[in-house]
């Protein structure tokens, strides 16, 4: 089922136009897509938000475009880098019955049996690109690791099958790993030869100064 917002058809000029909608709170967009022509928006930014932490990046959106009714989702935002709000907001119109490519959060549960002997879990890849119809595009997908062993890893291929959707990224991508410890003693060892090859720099550096300075 999809969420519903409430947007409005915004003028592109003049620009005080769009200075005043920001000044109220608002956050400008765009809608195109599927039998939508290109449209410029404006909707409030917390009610975008509270969408997007209830049901992920990838939720269906059901847009209220001054009466008429449009299923999106969100196909690119941009974000003020110093106060993290939304400065614009692309939706792209979707077909309900037509798959569609996105990127899908890998989140991955249990306690692997190699972290429980001195391991430690290493995750390496956190999206996986998935295609399915608009109301199907999992929120996230969960990929359990209880049985992996330190040495251990798990790929894309190891997701399981979902009649939902359809995993799209390369299956020999290495999700997540379990590694052995790293000894105190290894990490002193590394720390003593940088220390040497570090010394052993230095002379070389006095050294090419004095003969810089006979060559003077």
């Amino acid at each position: 089922m999809a969420d519903k917002l409430n947007v409005t058809k915004r003028e592109l000029r003049p620009r005080s136009v769009r200075a005043n909608l920001r000044k109220e709170g608002k956050v400008l967009g765009v809608v195109y897509g599927y039998k939508v022509e290109s449209t410029p928006v404006a909707f409030e930014e917390m009610a975008l938000r509270k969408i997007l932490r209830e049901h992920g990046d990838n939720a269906l959106i059901e847009l209220n475009i001054d009466g008429s009714k449009v299923n999106t989702l969100v196909h690119g935002t941009e974000v003020d880098p110093f106060t993290n709000e939304y400065k614009h907001v692309e939706f792209m119109a979707v077909k309900m019955d037509e798959a569609t490519e996105v990127e899908a959060d890998v989140t991955l549960v249990g306690e692997a049996k190699g972290v429980k002997e001195g391991g430690f879990l290493a995750q390496t890849l956190y999206k996986v690109t998935v295609s399915a119809t608009p109301a199907n595009i999992p929120e996230r997908i969960e990929l359990d690791v209880s049985e992996l062993g330190i040495g251990d890893s798990v790929t894309v291929a190891d997701i399981p099958e979902n009649k939902d959707y359809d995993i799209v990224s390369d299956g020999e991508l290495q999700i997540a790993s379990v590694n052995e410890p790293v000894a105190l003693e290894d990490l002193e060892a590394d720390t003593t030869t940088e220390e040497e090859s570090e010394a052993k720099e230095e002379p070389s550096e006095t050294t090419n100064k004095d003969s810089s300075e006979d060559n003077e």
